[in-house]
């Protein structure tokens, strides 16, 4: 799990990076709180999943569905909040900020398949 986050949080750096070479400074500062709207609830996801793993009854079913409602309900708090926040967003940064952070898990997954 920490090696997904870490990827998430590379991916968003890339992105950000990338937008701001190409668009200017608002075009990063848009992908890179796009990015971190959806890896900043999967990185506290992944947290509780290992906590809820070390208790002595181990991980409860009722634990990951409560947990993947409050991380989509807080990714779309989260985007709500830059969109009205955040005056100078470049929507497609913003976008493929978004993109980029959820398909990062392609990445690993085709690096265990190989």
């Amino acid at each position: 799990m920490a090696r997904m986050v870490l990827l998430q949080l590379a991916a968003v750096l890339l992105v950000a990076l990338a937008a701001l070479l190409i668009g200017g400074v608002p075009s990063g500062i848009s992908a890179l709180l796009g990015g971190l709207c959806c890896a900043i609830p999967n990185a506290l996801f992944a947290a509780r999943l290992y906590v809820s793993v070390l208790k002595p009854g181990g991980a409860n079913p009722v634990t990951f569905f409560i947990g993947e409602f409050v991380k989509i309900a807080s990714t779309i708090a989260l985007m709500i909040a830059v969109v009205s926040l955040y005056h100078d967003l470049n929507w497609v940064a913003f976008i493929a900020g978004i993109v980029v952070t959820l398909k990062s898990y392609f990445i690993l997954l085709f690096r265990y398949l190989s």
